[in-house]
């Protein structure tokens, strides 16, 4: 299996709308097209591996233009056709409908170069087996799904997800769409040090609750802050508390205007966030997942407001619920109490570099103070 997850576009029932679907996996930097002519790719950029998918049954004079060929057969029939033709690259692709053919599938995922997996039955158990006989394994796992919902799930599944999805393409800004499904998946964001110079208890206000769908770590929770380039790392409540049950499904983020991070680098503001939103969880490591909202408490409550300074001079805020129990991270996964910060402790944050327009990154000016 790989940490890289790739956008395989299928254009073979495409028809008259192939060219501008061709021009914007181009743009989306689509990772591979499968076609029924390689003529039909030839001016893909080398960026873009042409993929044919041949029935060994089916006679051939030559894969010409073919980058990469997957044989729908038994390992045999494409061994055959590696020795016949040794300057093509094969795989194999595997229809699973029943136990034998899942037992084919694993196999190749553990020992082929290149599996297309094609899954007739909607659960994703199959899947899931497939996913965890191929652990360890230097070959790539590339799936077939519907359309984007199921690629969003077959990127996911036990938690690390096919290698790639490959995906008929019905319309202009399909492939935008797969594209955006694989960016959901475990990536890292950079984290720094910050330096607390004040606390200042600021009276009563709203603050939010984000309730996920997830267990959060206890080293992970979500980036929250008052300014859109400055963000600090609050904890979920997975650490007991005295008086209460743990949470770890909670992050106590702060108050209705601050920010945090979704997917795809995207801002939103905590009042903004429903069941079903997206947000970034992110642990102490800089690792990231995104994660879906189930709920958002917005409740009237005491707030307290942390000033700190990043090593860069970079000036960051956050306001919280001005009680003991709401905790931030420090180095080293500390789990620091909001009421008991002072001057010169030091916590987790994030600085992204762009200023905010409707919660997208954008290259223009904008004081925030």
């Amino acid at each position: 299996m790989t940490d890289s997850k790739l956008c395989w576009l299928d254009i073979r029932e495409l028809g008259d709308l192939a060219p501008a679907v061709l021009e914007e996996a181009v743009h989306q930097r689509i990772d591979g097209v499968v076609a029924a002519d390689m003529t039909a790719l030839a001016d893909l950029p080398p960026t873009i591996r042409r993929i044919l998918v041949h029935d060994a049954d089916e006679p051939t004079d030559g894969f010409g233009g073919a980058d990469l060929v997957l044989v729908a057969g038994t390992a045999d029939d494409r061994a055959k056709l590696t020795e016949a033709h040794p300057a093509t690259e094969f795989g194999r692709y595997v229809e699973i409908v029943d136990a034998e053919s899942l037992e084919m599938a694993c196999l190749s995922a553990r020992t082929e170069r290149w599996s297309l997996l094609d899954f007739r039955d909607p659960t994703k158990i199959p899947l899931e087996i497939v996913i965890a006989a191929a652990a360890g394994c230097d070959g790539t796992v590339v799936t077939m799904a519907a359309d984007v919902e199921e690629a969003r799930i077959v990127f996911g599944v036990l938690e690390l997800g096919s290698d790639g999805v490959l995906m008929p393409v019905r319309a202009v800004g399909d492939a935008t769409a797969l594209k955006q499904a694989a960016g959901t998946t475990t990536g890292e964001i950079p984290l720094v040090e910050l330096e607390v110079t004040a606390t200042t208890h600021i009276g009563m206000g709203e603050r939010a609750c984000v309730d996920t769908c997830s267990y959060l770590g206890k080293d992970e929770g979500i980036l929250v802050g008052s300014h859109s380039k400055g963000m600090v790392l609050c904890v979920s409540e997975t650490h007991p508390l005295p008086y209460m049950p743990t949470r770890p499904f909670r992050v106590n983020a702060g108050a209705i205007h601050s920010y945090t991070v979704s997917h795809h680098g995207r801002t939103h503001y905590l009042s903004e966030l429903v069941a079903g939103s997206k947000v970034l969880a992110v642990d102490t490591s800089g690792r990231t997942r995104v994660v879906s909202v189930g709920r958002v408490k917005i409740e009237t409550r005491p707030l307290i407001s942390v000033d700190a300074v990043a090593p860069n001079g970079q000036a960051v805020n956050l306001i919280l619920q001005d009680d003991w129990h709401v905790r931030v991270l420090g180095p080293g996964g500390a789990v620091l109490n909001s009421t008991e910060l002072r001057p010169g402790d030091r916590i987790l944050g994030h600085l992204p570099t762009a200023d905010r327009h409707v919660g997208y990154p954008i290259d223009e000016f904008c004081r925030e103070q």
